[in-house]
């Protein structure tokens, strides 16, 4: 076992959801293919061009900050940061520094430094001899959360960024898909022993929460080997290599002297306090059930950890089983309902058999059939095979009534179905005889099967029994 403590703190970037982008009113939108089209003069940076602050964007910052228990700053100014690079057209980017929006708060227990607001870079493309710059990117209202260096692990790393991208789904702030680069992950990691902090390297943009978990990991593991032989480590900034599996070193670590900020002359200060819609009381009562309590809620009503898990990761499927759960009274019903969506629903979504449309609009009629199998009317079995109709907008009691699948009860039937059992599978019957118990379960189930869930499985049971003795 190793003695040296890994210690990682993390930024954060994330695309916000808004109109226009942060200083221009050029479209914002993450799926337009078509390179330099959502551009203008003032993202492209022309000469006598003024910025205009988004004011959407500032909002998503204030309640991400009121959602994880931050200051909420009064006063705040937009600062430029400094360097050259081709995808900043400007020289410098518009970004947050001694003045952020956010200050301290906590997720997953991780305690945090800061949130502040900037504008995104535009995107560089390299390949067959020459490098492009689209710049339909540049200026798109971009969040920067900064972790304290409190984090031990990889998993510990990966489940915080999991959660950082639930809450800006939540409150509608980003869609943060790392695969389209809507969410960035850069980790600042150090090794060392006897409790102080070592020499800190960072891997930039990490664009998958496995890549997260593994360029951490494979972090750790190389500090830890470079310092155990007597290696001297360098404050450098390095890349994830996703074929090979491991970091690679890219230049050295700028410090925050080397960007020159100052505050940004062409944009005015803010006093949120001054702004009705980002006041911190009004930003604080309009939070929604934010993803931490409506996990715990759902494990409050019984859930299994997973389901309540998956319920939260999904919300077309959280949003599903609430409706069902407003209209199922009793925690029979809603565990019920609980296990049909996290299993069966999920199950034909995924195999193309059902829409994930189907969900919208059909919580009471998939209420309906919960209630149809709790009073015993119909077979679980029975109720499987009406999921896909029922949903698609069959009404259940009428479908059961149509298709013979009411449960039937009456012994006469089910003296019928336990004959034409026992005649066409004579050898599971002779092994019934011979003394193996679990051939009886065998006719059951092929009674139920061939009354398509109708038959009752005990009255069937009694049946056979009675017919085999």
């Amino acid at each position: 076992m190793s003695d040296y403590l890994p210690t990682i703190g993390l930024e954060v970037h994330a695309e916000l959801k808004t109109r226009t982008k942060m200083f221009c009113d050029s479209k914002n939108d993450p799926d337009e293919e078509r390179p330099n089209v959502n551009i203008c003069p003032v993202c492209m940076a022309h000469p006598g061009t003024l910025p205009v602050i988004n004011k959407e964007a500032v909002r998503h910052i204030v309640r991400m900050g009121a959602a994880l228990q931050g200051t909420l700053a009064d006063y705040t100014e937009f600062d430029r940061k400094n360097y050259f690079y081709p995808d900043i057209p400007k020289g410098y980017q518009i970004s947050q520094y001694k003045y952020p929006l956010v200050q301290g708060g906590s997720l997953q227990g991780v305690e945090l430094t800061r949130i502040h607001l900037e504008e995104d870079t535009a995107r560089s493309q390299h390949g067959g001899g020459k490098s492009l710059v689209d710049f339909n990117r540049a200026g798109v209202p971009l969040m920067e959360l900064v972790t304290e260096p409190v984090i031990h692990s990889a998993e510990e790393a990966g489940a915080f960024a999991r959660e950082l991208q639930l809450l800006l789904r939540y409150l509608g702030a980003g869609d943060a898909h790392m695969e389209k680069g809507e969410m960035r992950v850069e980790a600042n990691i150090s090794v060392s022993k006897g409790g102080t902090l070592g020499t800190k390297v960072e891997i930039k943009n990490l664009n998958s929460f496995r890549s997260v978990e593994r360029a951490i990991q494979f972090e750790i593991e190389r500090q830890t080997q470079a310092l155990e032989r007597g290696e001297t480590l360098v404050q450098e900034t390095r890349g994830w290599d996703e074929g090979k599996q491991q970091t690679f070193s890219q230049r050295l670590k700028e410090s925050s002297h080397d960007y020159r900020y100052f505050p940004d002359p062409d944009l005015p200060k803010l006093h949120l306090s001054e702004l009705e819609e980002l006041n911190e009381k009004n930003i604080k009562e309009a939070l929604p059930e934010l993803p931490w309590e409506r996990r715990q809620r759902y494990l409050d009503d019984g859930l299994k950890t997973a389901d309540a898990h998956m319920f939260v990761s999904s919300l077309l499927l959280g949003d599903f089983y609430d409706a069902v759960r407003a209209l199922v009274l009793s925690a029979e019903g809603k565990l019920l309902a609980a296990n049909y969506i996290a299993s069966d629903i999920t199950g034909r979504i995924a195999n193309g058999e059902l829409s994930p449309d189907a969900l919208t609009g059909s919580g009471e009629r998939f209420s309906h059939l919960i209630s149809l199998i709790i009073d015993k009317r119909i077979s679980s079995r029975a109720a499987k095979d009406m999921l896909v109709p029922v949903l698609a907008g069959a009404e259940p009691e009428m479908y059961a009534e149509e298709n013979g699948l009411f449960q039937k009860s009456d012994g006469g039937e089910m003296e019928t179905i336990a004959r034409a059992v026992i005649e066409e599978n004579p050898s599971v019957v002779a092994d019934y005889k011979g003394g193996k118990s679990a051939a009886l379960q065998s006719l059951i189930g092929k009674g139920i099967k061939a009354s398509k869930g109708s038959a009752h499985p005990e009255l069937l049971k009694e049946a056979l029994t009675k017919l085999l003795s």
